[in-house]
């Protein structure tokens, strides 16, 4: 049995395991093969060359994850104070040395300790709680900072800077008790902490700036604002804020942002385009809900200067709406039985049907002295259908929830990111988190299933593992208000396809925080960038004379030295001259005082 020995090509070591493959000269004529193997490497390294930036790049936006190397000198720190309602956290982020580059902003992330974790600290209860001792404010806020400190060389302390910033909590106190709990940290944090502080880095921010620094952080860790052209990211045409000709430019569409928690309800994305008013009076509301800033350090570039629509909804999260709607549901109750004398919802013999509750759940809500028992039908359309006035929409145009402000939204082109109850109502039980389908959220058969049925899968294991009795209760209800409230009170298209539900980021938890370092620290690369290129950027024809610029740079820097060398010979010459001079000037006084033999003759030259 002959065995046939052929010399084969194998393409390996540069490539996938995917990519491994052989080619034999049986095939291949032995005169084509140098050729063609030159070829086929060549082609298929450029292709993986583009393949592995486009990789690079995404794989880039991930967060790192490794611990924070505090021996880099090159490293800097910042440091955010978070005073909510009920607490406060001091969040520490670091950044390299910025690259020099005006087109680019800082490269900040969360600082993380030895064990690879956020250093984060949080602390209770929340500063608005001091309001009648406002002196101990600065102790209250103590231990967050000296926790920075531990974690941050003392070195760099100095040039650290300090923000503390005050949100809901802070926000209902009258502005006299607000002022004293900051007037105090102002006075006391520089006597006990040497960080770069000042009296404008402690503020109590507008729940519009909230929701700006929350859409500017989660663009951010997304890699919105990294404007490298790239054919796998979505663009969008932009009408530059502020510009006088109405500048447009094309770059990197941004994400929107919905955020529904137990008590509020937040919108926020970006509106490309200059807007319109129906009235003088939405006009005027509209200046409260739209925020125009540059993200840059140079205020004459544009590349970075976004217009964001903000809107914040108090009564429409999750619970409050509950609340609502079953107060309503109590005050209908008592009106019909007392109009038609009947005894409906007083026992659990005669309960209310509640369509928003799973099928047979029973449940009792209201005080004592007016409890409504209820009896779960598990309907979800129905649900939906008595939800719909508690959102309090209106027929005018460009409005959402209450009526409110809404410039129009180009579905076509957008992408929106749906966070918190957003998230929970799709995964936690129907566990459908991530890419969003309107069509088969609707039709889940949650609802409708039996609650012992439900409870037996929850003891099962068969939910998510931070998923509690009271998320099974109220699952139907929150499920028909995320979904009245994305579709009638937002007004996605049912079909809207770039709605995705999400806890992490990138496996990381983005708070508002990282969009306030960011946005307050745009000035900071101004240190690291070359005038000149702040100077050329501001003129339009800098590039297009820079050669010829640089030829007379040339041309002035050749004739200065040529100078200088034609003045250094004329005064070595003038040197020449005043020497031999000199020399035979003193050779005459000897002569002189030697023939004249007077030792007080004094002679000048």
């Amino acid at each position: 049995l002959g065995l046939k020995v052929t010399s084969v090509i194998s393409i390996s070591c540069l490539f996938p395991a995917s990519w491994h493959f052989s080619l034999s000269p049986v095939v291949l004529p032995r005169f084509l093969l140098p050729s063609f193997r030159q070829l086929l490497l060549l082609g298929l390294l450029y292709s993986w060359l583009r393949e592995d930036r486009h990789l690079h790049t995404r794989l880039g936006r991930v967060p790192d994850m490794e611990a924070t190397d505090t021996n880099n000198p090159n490293l800097n720190y910042g440091l955010v104070v978070d005073c909510g309602s009920s607490g406060s956290r001091v969040f520490v982020y670091t950044w390299p040395r910025h690259n020099g580059n005006p087109h680019e902003l800082l490269d900040i992330k969360q600082m993380r300790d030895k064990n690879r974790k956020p250093v984060v600290m949080k602390i209770k209860p929340g500063i608005s709680e001091y309001a009648s001792t406002p002196d101990k404010a600065s102790d209250y806020i103590s231990p967050l900072l000296s926790f920075a400190a531990q974690h941050i060389p003392k070195n760099k302390h100095q040039e650290t800077p300090l923000y503390i910033l005050c949100t809901a909590g802070m926000r209902v106190l009258p502005e006299s008790q607000q002022e004293a709990l900051l007037e105090d940290l102002r006075t006391d944090i520089p006597v006990n902490f040497n960080f770069l502080f000042s009296d404008s880095h402690v503020e109590v921010i507008s729940g519009k700036q909230e929701g700006v620094y929350a859409w500017i952080g989660i663009n951010f860790v997304l890699g919105r604002f990294n404007h490298v052209e790239d054919e796998h990211e979505a663009v969008v045409e932009v009408q530059v804020p502020g510009s006088d000709q109405q500048e447009t430019l094309v770059r990197k569409r941004t994400a929107g942002v919905l955020d529904m928690g137990g008590v509020s309800t937040q919108i926020a994305y970006e509106v490309p385009k200059t807007v319109s008013f129906a009235s003088p009076q939405q006009e005027e509301i509209a200046k409260n809900l739209l925020a125009e800033f540059n993200l840059g350090c140079d205020a004459h570039r544009t590349e970075h200067v976004y217009r964001v629509y903000v809107s914040t909804f108090l009564g429409f999260g999750g619970n409050a709406a509950r609340q609502r709607y079953e107060e309503n549901l109590i005050s209908t109750t008592q009106i019909r039985n007392k109009l038609l004398g009947q005894h409906q919802g007083e026992s659990a013999d005669s309960p209310i049907l509640d369509p928003c509750l799973p099928a047979d759940l029973q449940d009792e809500v209201g005080p004592q002295e007016q409890r409504v028992h209820l009896r779960g039908t598990g309907d979800f359309d129905r649900c939906r259908l008595l939800l719909q006035p508690f959102l309090n929409h209106t027929n005018d145009t460009n409005t959402s929830l209450n009526g409110v402000y809404q410039p129009p939204i180009d579905f076509t082109n957008s992408q929106f990111y749906g966070f918190s109850e957003f998230y929970y109502c799709t995964e936690d039980v129907l566990r459908m988190g991530g890419d969003y389908n309107s069509s088969k959220y609707s039709n889940t058969s949650y609802c409708a299933t039996q609650w012992k049925t439900l409870k037996e899968r929850f003891d099962r294991g068969l939910y998510a593992s931070h998923a509690d009795q009271h998320r099974l209760k109220y699952q139907c209800f929150k499920s028909a208000w995320m979904y009245e409230v994305l579709h009638s009170g937002f007004a996605f298209p049912a079909a809207y396809e770039n709605l995705r539900t999400a806890l992490l980021v990138y496996d990381k938890e983005v708070q508002w925080t990282l969009g306030a370092i960011l946005y307050r620290t745009r000035f900071l690369p101004l240190r690291d960038i070359p005038q000149e290129s702040l100077k050329g950027s501001h003129s339009h024809w800098h590039h297009s004379f820079s050669f010829m610029n640089n030829h007379y740079l040339f041309l002035a820097c050749f004739l200065v030295v040529v100078l200088s060398i034609l003045l250094y010979l004329l005064r070595l010459r003038r040197i020449h001259k005043r020497s031999t001079l000199l020399h035979s000037a003193s050779g005459s006084v000897q002569w002189l005082e030697e023939g004249l033999g007077s030792p007080d003759l004094t002679v000048t030259l």
